[in-house]
């Protein structure tokens, strides 16, 4: 073939030329944006800040530059005013393909130079979480594939419109729907992929698989458009639908253009990762079902065979209902998105069962006929690959040798429109585990090793009471802790253990419960005696439940344990994440209206009190309330608290950055420091304590459970004016 011939030739002249160095070299220097300007990982793991920030930097500029380049490599003739005899001597298609190509090499070479010089960098950044898997994987998907896609489209753009300045102007506009238009459907932004969090302790093949789902749904859109093109390339004297009918004879070209687009629209339709959920979160029709005349819950067990490999689920789940209506029935079940149910019988027969398409908070309804009988035994089995509903925060579904998360209807189909028999739901679950994982059911039940397979699995087993379920697994480290008449199961990943140790993890816990269960009173989520603490694959935000509380991982990253702002070293930023349990957790607030009055004030405070109880006051003093007093005297003096007028100035980006900013000094400064006047005008540390432990142990209205600045005000006898700081 005559452009594989000369595609070396070509390759040498683009290589020789200076503009291509600069574009490669501004390419390769391009991820430092992802450092200081263009963050959309927003999470504070390590993996976010200092490697998805600058492989997605690198990809949207990168891919920019290199589409600017293209044109430019491919109006190098006509702008030369030599078009008619390169066209004489090559015809105009080959040199097309040629120059593609070329210019795809050139990227692939700038994206391996790129990994080249910043892989020092990066694991410099990223320190003990750093692994080659994950950087490898993070500037392959979310910057090497970028450089392909900016190529393509802006060749494909100066070949319908054989003008350089027409060309860059779509090439530009294109860009920028991605930037914001489109920003946040996950299938769309070809550019900037939907990356809020990278996890350094647990793996991202989920979030990976996503992107180059993405990436290849629009190479073959963009290479479908790109060849499509290519045929309205200008050749004797014709126009560009003239040369379309010339260049179609040859049946195979328009037959490749639109098997590429059908392949790219049949992916973006078939796509197997998010769901289909109502997105009107107020809608809540699976709780409105009514429930089964004469039909109790009497037992479930199901086996669960995780393919930690493929990031699918296969299971086999048992119900047993008493029906004394002495007619069939209908019971609905909740179903992941995502999953295939098969084989359901009742009593050993096979019984009529339906889907519904309509989804709500990632279930969807499956419908199972039962028969007349007293008692039934229903079986069914299920697979499939796990969706999730919220695009713009993939990787909550992660499944793989790492780290699981199985909730509700994605361990077994939930029972919706049965009422509970004597027992409850009672519940038996099995599942089958790589042997480096740990199974952590979330709740006071307990799992054990039932079986040691000879494949390298293990079985789990535990006993729950619930329609649902949560289940955790991942390679955990669990560290047994007494303190506060309670044990602390904490269960942390292996590859934060350094992390963990440095910031003296376990001396935290032990100090923070002990002192708040002597001060405001045990967390009412507590299983008895026993507690456990799990950390998990960043999620956004914990939660508790009975027996057991979730730490986000986010909270807990080499980042967050040196924010000063939370504490003076990591172990006191430990302190403050494990203070929440009491004040976030324990005590709900509501953030919603931007009030200083949030979680973080008595988060802090209780965490100088702490502090000043293990270091002393002196301590205490100078790296709590010296700092924060420094810090809300620098914030009086502000220019932007001071002329408020001016701030509503600015443009809405930079508006909330500097709100945002201010917003965060009021809750980790001047909050603490009110609280500290409030304890000083009560009466002392005491009088305080005795004022925090009744609002720990309040009657919660359940329309509002919230914990008001009000109701400490009131609790203190104390107005707002009293606890002004000028």
């Amino acid at each position: 073939m005559k452009a594989m011939r000369l595609f070396p030739l070509e390759l040498r002249r683009l290589l020789q030329s200076r503009l291509t160095w600069l574009m490669m070299a501004l390419t390769v220097a391009s991820p430092v944006l992802g450092l200081v300007l263009y963050k959309p990982a927003d999470s504070t793991t390590m993996l976010s800040m200092y490697l998805a920030n600058p492989a997605l930097a690198g990809g949207a500029a990168g891919a920019i530059l290199f589409g600017l380049l293209a044109i430019f490599e491919l109006d190098r003739a006509c702008r030369s005013r030599v078009d008619i005899l390169t066209d004489a001597v090559v015809s105009p298609l080959t040199t097309a393909l040629t120059r593609l190509l070329a210019l795809l090499t050139a990227a692939v070479l700038t994206a391996g130079l790129t990994m080249l010089v910043w892989l020092p960098i990066s694991a410099g950044l990223i320190g003990s979480v750093f692994t080659g898997a994950d950087y490898v994987l993070a500037y392959l998907l979310l910057m090497g594939l970028a450089l392909p896609l900016g190529v393509l489209a802006a060749a494909a753009a100066y070949q319908f419109t054989r003008r350089a300045d027409l060309s860059i102007v779509l090439f530009i506009a294109f860009c920028a729907l991605s930037l914001t238009v489109w920003v946040g459907d996950w299938q769309l932004c070809w550019l900037n992929p939907c990356v809020w969090a990278l996890s350094d302790d647990f793996s991202n093949s989920r979030i990976f698989r996503s992107v180059a789902w993405m990436r290849l749904t629009w190479l073959s859109a963009l290479a479908g458009v790109w060849t499509l093109s290519y045929l309205c390339i200008r050749q004797y004297g014709k126009g560009m639908l003239g040369s379309l009918a010339r260049s179609a004879r040859r049946i195979y070209r328009p037959a490749i253009a639109l098997a590429l687009l059908a392949c790219s629209g049949a992916a973006y339709a078939a796509q197997p990762f998010i769901d289909r959920s109502n997105p009107d979160l107020t809608v809540m029709s699976f709780y409105e079902i009514p429930y089964a005349e004469g039909v109790t819950f009497v037992r479930r067990t199901a086996q669960v065979f995780p393919d930690t490999n493929a990031g699918t689920v296969t299971g086999r789940a048992s119900y047993q209902f008493q029906n004394t209506s002495g007619q069939e029935q209908s019971i609905s079940f909740g179903i992941t998105p995502g999953y295939i149910i098969s084989n359901v019988k009742a009593n050993g027969t096979d019984v009529p069962f339906t889907v519904s398409g309509y989804q709500e908070y990632n279930e969807a309804r499956l419908e199972v006929t039962i028969p007349a009988q007293e008692d039934v035994e229903l079986t069914m089995e299920y697979s499939g690959f796990p969706q999730e509903s919220l695009p713009t925060m993939q990787g909550g579904k992660e499944l793989s040798s790492e780290y699981l998360c199985l909730e509700n209807a994605a361990l077994s189909p939930r029972v919706m429109n049965v009422l509970p028999g004597e027992a409850g739901y009672p519940a038996e679950i099995e599942i089958t585990l790589p042997e480096a994982m740990i199974a952590i059911p979330f709740g006071s039940s307990r799992a054990e090793v039932i079986a040691e397979n000879a494949d390298g699995t293990r079985t789990w087993r535990y006993e729950t009471n619930s329609a649902g379920g949560i289940l955790y697994a991942g390679d955990y480290i669990c560290e047994q802790i007494e303190a506060g008449g309670m044990t602390i199961e904490f269960y942390y990943g292996r590859k934060h253990q350094a992390v963990m140790e440095e910031a003296g993890a376990v001396d935290a816990v032990k100090a923070v419960v002990d002192y708040c269960t002597e001060h405001y009173g045990k967390l009412s989520y507590g299983a008895g005696d026993t507690l456990k603490l799990i950390q998990s694959r960043v999620a956004g935000g914990g939660y508790a439940a009975n027996g057991a509380s979730l730490l986000d991982e986010a909270d807990f990253t080499i980042a967050n344990l040196k924010d000063t702002s939370k504490g003076a070293v990591p172990g006191e930023i430990f302190i403050h994440e494990l203070v929440h349990q009491w004040w976030g957790l324990g005590n709900m607030f509501d953030d919603s209206d931007g009030s200083p009055w949030s979680s973080e004030g008595l988060t802090v405070y209780t965490t100088y009190r702490i502090v000043k109880e293990l270091y002393g006051a002196d301590y205490a003093q100078k790296y709590y309330v010296d700092q924060w007093q420094q810090v809300v005297d620098d914030y009086y003096l502000n220019f932007y608290v001071r002329h408020p007028e001016y701030l509503e100035m600015l443009p809405e980006a930079e508006r909330l950055n500097i709100a945002g900013s201010l917003s965060g000094v009021r809750r980790y400064n001047e909050m603490p420091l009110k609280i500290l006047k409030a304890e000083q005008l009560v009466g002392g540390e005491e009088a305080m304590d005795q004022i925090l432990h009744d609002l720990f142990n309040r009657e919660l209205d359940p329309m509002y459970p919230y914990l008001t600045y009000q109701e400490f005000l009131d609790a203190c006898h104390l107005t707002e004016e009293d606890l002004n700081l000028g």
